[in-house]
């Protein structure tokens, strides 16, 4: 689905953006950037790359700094000759750097929501301002794919996280308004997806039953959703096969958000 394009990922070191990634690999990107502050996870990801053939620059990158943003869309653009799909996948939980229990609308710090919105909306922002122009240069079917959360379509108990992604649904619409014709923008929405953090946080259940309905009970398809088939959806966003689709915000949530129940606990199938 990419075949010929130059790409580049933000957030690439592990869980999703590796996978995601990987796929663009499988997909036929010609130059793959992989941007991450994760300088140990990101070389595993830059050599999995290597070793399936694909022509690939890591870029040590921390998204809260608007310079190190621009750096990294110039590095990448100046490298691979141009830039044609930008995937904005870097995102962060507030329980990532706080107690989950401090977790909430009183609990929080400021210095825990700053983070969160530096990184999972400003940095959104900023790469698609300081990636426009190349963008514009493009005649490969230029386009911007940001991952939103389908946290963002309904409440959570996180409330920088949830927040900051009803933020990317927006600003991914607006983005749109703003670099139509030329650049198509669009986001995709996940659902529960196993990832390194989501096993760890199943495994340490004392009663793994509760966790996973919590976890995955929402999701009509009865299972937790896998990184690949995320990177899939990301994959056809960015793609010309998806050529007339522009500010969408596309659930790949396991029909999460088709309905309002939760699975009775008896009918969870722990995969």
């Amino acid at each position: 689905m990419l075949g010929d394009k130059r790409v580049l990922i933000t957030g690439a070191a592990k869980g999703m953006g590796r996978e995601l990634a990987l796929e663009a690999g499988r997909q036929g990107a010609t130059a793959i950037g992989i941007a991450d502050v994760d300088e140990a996870e990101l070389a595993v990801t830059a050599d999995l790359l290597a070793q399936a053939g694909v022509r690939t620059r890591a870029i040590h990158t921390d998204l809260r700094s608007t310079a190190e943003v621009r750096a990294m869309v110039e590095d990448f653009a100046s490298w691979a000759g141009g830039l044609d799909t930008l995937f904005n996948n870097a995102g962060v939980l507030d329980h990532m750097f706080t107690d989950p229990q401090q977790a909430t609308l009183e609990g929080l710090d400021e210095d825990v929501w700053n983070t969160v919105m530096d990184i999972n909306l400003k940095a959104v922002w900023s790469a698609m301002k300081f990636a426009a122009p190349h963008l514009r240069e493009s005649e490969r079917g230029p386009s911007v794919v940001n991952a939103a959360s389908v946290a963002g379509m309904a409440g959570t108990r996180m409330p920088a996280y949830g927040v900051s992604k009803a933020a990317v649904i927006q600003l991914t619409r607006v983005a749109a308004v703003n670099l139509s014709p030329k650049i198509r923008v669009n986001c995709y929405c996940p659902g529960t997806i196993r990832t390194p953090m989501s096993d760890a946080h199943l495994a340490a259940a004392a009663d793994k039953k509760a966790r996973a309905r919590e976890m995955y009970g929402p999701h009509l398809l009865n299972r937790l959703g896998e990184s690949v088939e995320v990177a899939r959806t990301a994959c056809f966003l960015g793609s010309d096969d998806a050529s007339f689709l522009t500010g969408v915000a596309l659930p790949v949530d396991g029909g999460m958000t088709a309905w309002r129940g939760v699975r009775d606990e008896a009918e969870i199938e722990i995969d």
